[in-house]
């Protein structure tokens, strides 16, 4: 084939593939984003699931072979780091294994519901066209997997936005972004290959390496003292936001108990913990992947939230928060 033909066919190639992204199968679209929500919260609970993810965060892009199995309702997981240290993420259930190979040690703690890859994922309870604008925008593939991307806009800077691609045979996130106000990532997790719903055998879910000899480090459990009807309350919430729980925690660190208080607008969720003061410095701002914090000192009491939302939302929460 000589060079001008080959040209022809090359961009005859792009031209034809270009008429077809972005064009949904007809079965796509039948279905609302609401329904792909649905969806797709079921198929993070019951998926079984096995690939390479990529993921950026903080700055730093990194590679995870995961294998994820759902057992009769129990949840076990393998999440082994491709680079670095070589960190492993052993859970079975509400138990979690964190095997550091280099300080030969192995972190073990309690685990909650959330998944370990897709815990900034929305729901269908959203309450679409208060805060947030929902649109399907495209069919596009994803980890060769035919996909449907859905985006939730806010329409303020005090909560962030959020691309997902959902498997179209399975309602299966292939890959997440965080979008901040700058339109640019702050958290991306994408498949790069993956197998749904095929056998996962035990080895996929064992440790890679001995642990015979490790050092063996088990995390206090967090102990939830009871529902309170709290004083404090935040006088100047960003719209959108109300009170979702409010009840007192026992924290292997703290000598008095810790008041804790959940926001959330149906997809950005704000705890804010009130504790008395210590006396120590304390940091005012950090951040740890998409995840930000602020701390105050009022009247006596240490106000700290925390949560996966612009750092002036969390700053404006926790400066107006005050015992009525």
């Amino acid at each position: 084939m000589t060079t001008r033909r080959r040209h022809l066919t090359a961009t005859a190639c792009v031209a034809l593939g270009s008429l077809f992204v972005g064009v949904p199968d007809a079965s796509a679209q039948d279905v609302g984003p609401r329904d792909w929500l649905n969806k797709m919260a079921s198929a993070v609970q019951s998926t079984n699931y096995e690939g390479t993810v990529i993921r950026l965060q903080n700055g730093k892009v990194e590679a995870l072979k995961v294998a994820h199995m759902n057992s009769d309702g129990v949840i076990r997981e393998k999440v082994l780091v491709q680079e670095g240290n070589g960190l492993e993420i052993i859970r079975n259930g509400n138990e979690v294994q964190c095997i550091l190979p280099d300080k030969k040690s192995v972190l073990v703690e309690e685990w909650n519901d959330q998944s370990t890859l897709f815990s900034t994922l929305p729901s269908s309870d959203i309450r679409f066209g208060s805060e947030y604008d929902v649109s399907i925008v495209r069919q596009e593939r994803v980890a060769g997997r035919k996909a449907i991307m859905l985006a939730i806009r806010p329409h303020d800077d005090y909560r962030y936005g959020h691309r997902i691609w959902l498997d179209i045979a399975t309602g299966f996130p292939l890959q997440t972004k965080l979008i901040g106000d700058n339109g640019e990532a702050i958290e991306q997790v994408k498949f790069a290959d993956i197998s749904i719903d095929k056998e996962i055998h035990a080895s996929a879910l064992a440790p890679s390496i001995s642990t015979e000899n490790f050092r063996w480090i088990t995390q206090p459990r967090r102990s939830i003292v009871l529902a309170v009807d709290s004083v404090w309350g935040a006088a100047n919430l960003p719209k959108g936001f109300r009170v979702v729980s409010t009840h007192e925690e026992e924290l292997p660190s703290r000598e008095a108990s810790v008041t804790h208080i959940l926001y959330s607008d149906g997809l950005a969720n704000v705890s804010v913990f009130i504790e008395p003061a210590s006396g120590n410095k304390i940091a005012r701002r950090s951040r740890v992947g998409a995840s930000n914090s602020y701390s105050i000192e009022i009247g006596g009491y240490q106000i700290t939230a925390v949560g996966e939302v612009p750092a002036a939302t969390l700053e404006q929460i926790a400066t107006s928060m005050n015992p009525n």
